[in-house]
């Protein structure tokens, strides 16, 4: 097998584990990171693209490269999920390639015994482990993890640019080394796990390469200067970021030794899934254990950097995996965060040194066979490579609906409050409502004070017609947190559709006061306003909302209305065509149109909105009667003209 068929195997088998998540759907944190982020409406001015929000820890903040790949995304294809999925089909295939060629450019370096096939066999071997693994479906097929699959990419990128430019002569030596920049720097503007790109690609210099720390920074001292160049604007972004919108960093609520306790637990827990990827689960909930409970998982992890330490000053390859696999996990190890102490897409890249690990033990492994060595090694890598290549695709038939994917979250942690509010929000979504209402009554009975949950079950309740029950939940989300503007909005809503409009205002215009950038509710807020008579405030408060957001078809048709209500007809237009532009063919649209026109005196304009009108909905009584109205003056004006 040659290395052009070694690497189209890996790109075919990546595809055939993927190839079935075209059409999966925006799952959990996707929907504010996609759906609701409006700094990837438009790729112009770039000024915003670049720099996404951070509020509540969103996976986009303070990663810009990110944001601007979400927005190309939805330049070439709006919010349909498919054009999303093939880039990350496409990142995680090329990371596989980066690795593929990392691998076997080290072991033409040291080449291990037996054949001399054995750099290209273990090389292809590692990447397809790695690629097939089911641990990476998080990575690839969640899409806003594309934050961790396009780092582990980049970083690849920059060590196999290196390897490439230590090998090369000039000028083709400095292209890749450029290469290998470039790649960081994108990177730092990628994921702050990128921050060890820089030492790893010195580590390998001085593995790998030759000669002491000295050696290494003297060879290439331009060249280790722009790496560590590449900090500077990482720093900038963590900073700008605000501590991921106040979900990590050295200021949270919990000590630095309370989080760092959890790492080992969560690390031990790594590497078991990565030999044995049984049980995954999207969301592992959060725990803060003692020392006591601990310590087995905290020797065993010691255990392993002290030898992988020892191994690396020897400069072993052993110790260089070691190496490679700490560094990847330290910075979400011991940089405090309470949203997420365990994730499985935290092993993406740390995965890859297990994998080329596994995959060059196994070669020694097979020394035994000598002659048949490669058969057995092939017979053997293919038959682990296939059961991972099964186990992504049954993995990733759970990405198939929102429900399935959570279901599955609340079978394996049944009694965390927020996989179960998850699981409800999925099943409310679907319309299985029943179900929703019993997993927000079951994470309430595990945490009574969850506002989150009660206003979920507000939600839900709200929507089977249980309204009383409804406006309880929203009064109990807002007495265990104050300032919850969704919770405000929400019982202002249910308030205006119990028939009490002056009840619901005061909590709508609360819910803007806490979030003034929060259309929803101001949207409510208009349309209780004309609920309520006060027109001219209703017509303020659709402005502001289609100013925010202009192609919001249905407060442009809203506040189309309140116009022609006011009599201001010419107004009124304009915002009824606004609406057709967003929404397309609509027969109210049509027939409100027909009328702001008759009223202006444009009748032959009004007849044409008319039927259109009717043409989508031909037995409307109301539009057929205007037609037969703006078809009449029509006559008189003829008549009076001849």
């Amino acid at each position: 097998m040659g290395t052009a068929a070694a690497a189209i195997l890996v790109a075919l088998a990546a595809l055939a584990a993927y190839c079935g998540t075209a059409g999966s759907p925006f799952v959990f944190l996707d929907i504010p990171a996609i759906c609701s982020n409006p700094t990837i409406r438009h790729l112009w001015p770039l000024g915003p693209v670049l720099s996404p929000p951070s509020d509540g820890g969103l996976t986009v903040g303070g990663r810009p490269l990110v944001n601007l790949s979400l927005a190309l995304n939805y330049a070439a294809g709006g919010l349909a999920p498919r054009g999303y999925h093939a880039v990350n089909l496409v990142i995680h295939v090329l990371a596989g390639l980066a690795l593929f060629g990392i691998v076997r450019r080290t072991l033409e370096r040291i080449p291990p015994a037996g054949s001399p096939q054995g750099p290209l066999l273990v090389a292809a071997a590692a990447a397809l482990l790695w690629t097939l693994h089911p641990l990476q479906t998080e990575s690839v097929t969640y899409v806003v993890q594309r934050a961790e699959s396009l780092m582990g990419l980049l970083y690849l990128v920059t060590l196999y640019g290196f390897i490439r430019g230590s090998e090369g002569s000039e000028p083709a030596g400095r292209g890749w080394l450029a290469l290998s920049v470039l790649a960081c720097l994108l990177g730092m503007a990628t994921k702050e796990v990128m921050v060890s790109a820089p030492v790893l690609v010195l580590l390998y210099d001085r593995t790998f390469c030759g000669g002491s720390w000295i050696d290494a920074l003297r060879r290439r001292k331009v060249y280790y200067a722009a790496l560590a160049a590449t900090w500077i604007p990482l720093a900038v972004l963590v900073f700008s970021s605000h501590g991921r919108g106040g979900t990590s960093g050295f200021e949270m609520p919990v000590s630095w030794g309370q989080y760092v306790l959890t790492q080992f637990p969560a690390a031990v827990r790594y590497l078991g899934l990565a030999v044995w990827p049984a049980h995954l689960s999207l969301y592992y909930p959060v725990r803060w254990p003692g020392l006591a409970e601990v310590a087995p998982q905290m020797a065993a992890v010691l255990l392993l950097a002290a030898g992988a330490a020892a191994a690396l000053w020897g400069r072993s390859a052993w110790g260089y995996l070691g190496a490679w696999f700490f560094a990847i996990l330290a910075p979400t190890s011991l940089i405090p965060g309470i949203s997420q102490t365990v994730a499985e897409h935290r092993m993406y890249l740390a995965l890859a040194p297990i994998a080329a690990g596994a995959a060059w033990a196994l070669w020694a492994l097979c020394l035994k066979f000598r002659t048949r060595q490669v058969w057995a090694f092939s017979a053997a890598a293919a038959l682990i490579c296939a059961c991972f290549g099964v186990a992504t695709v049954r993995r990733n038939a759970l990405y198939a609906s929102e429900v399935s994917l959570w279901l599955d979250t609340v079978a394996k942690s049944p009694e965390s409050p927020y996989v179960q509010v998850n699981a409800g929000v999925a099943l409310a979504s679907a319309g299985r409502r029943d179900e929703a209402i019993s997993c927000f009554r079951k994470a309430l009975q595990f945490e009574p004070r969850y506002a989150e949950a009660h206003n979920n079950l507000g939600l839900a309740l709200a929507q089977t017609g249980r309204l009383q029950e409804a406006l309880a939940e929203f009064k109990g989300a807002i007495q265990f947190r104050p300032a919850y503007p969704e919770a405000e909005a929400n019982l202002g809503a249910t308030l205006a559709q119990a028939g009490r409009p002056d009840e619901a205002i005061p909590h709508l215009r609360r819910a803007l006061e806490l979030d003034p950038r929060y259309l929803d509710a101001r949207n409510n807020l208009a349309a209780v306003l004309s609920q309520a008579g006060r027109v001219e405030e209703s017509v303020r408060e659709y402005g502001a909302v289609v100013e925010a957001q202009p192609d919001r078809a249905e407060s442009q048709f809203n506040l189309g209305n309140a116009l022609a209500s006011l009599g201001r007809w010419a107004e009124a237009e304009a915002h009824y065509r606004m609406a057709l532009h967003s929404l397309g063919g609509d027969g109210d649209l049509h027939a409100n149109l027909g009328a702001a026109l008759a009223n202006l005196g444009r009748t032959e304009e009004a007849v044409a909105e008319y039927r259109r009108a009717l043409a989508i909905n031909p037995s409307d009584r109301d539009v057929t009667y205007n037609l037969d109205l703006a078809l009449k003056e029509l006559a008189r004006r003829r008549e009076q003209n001849r």
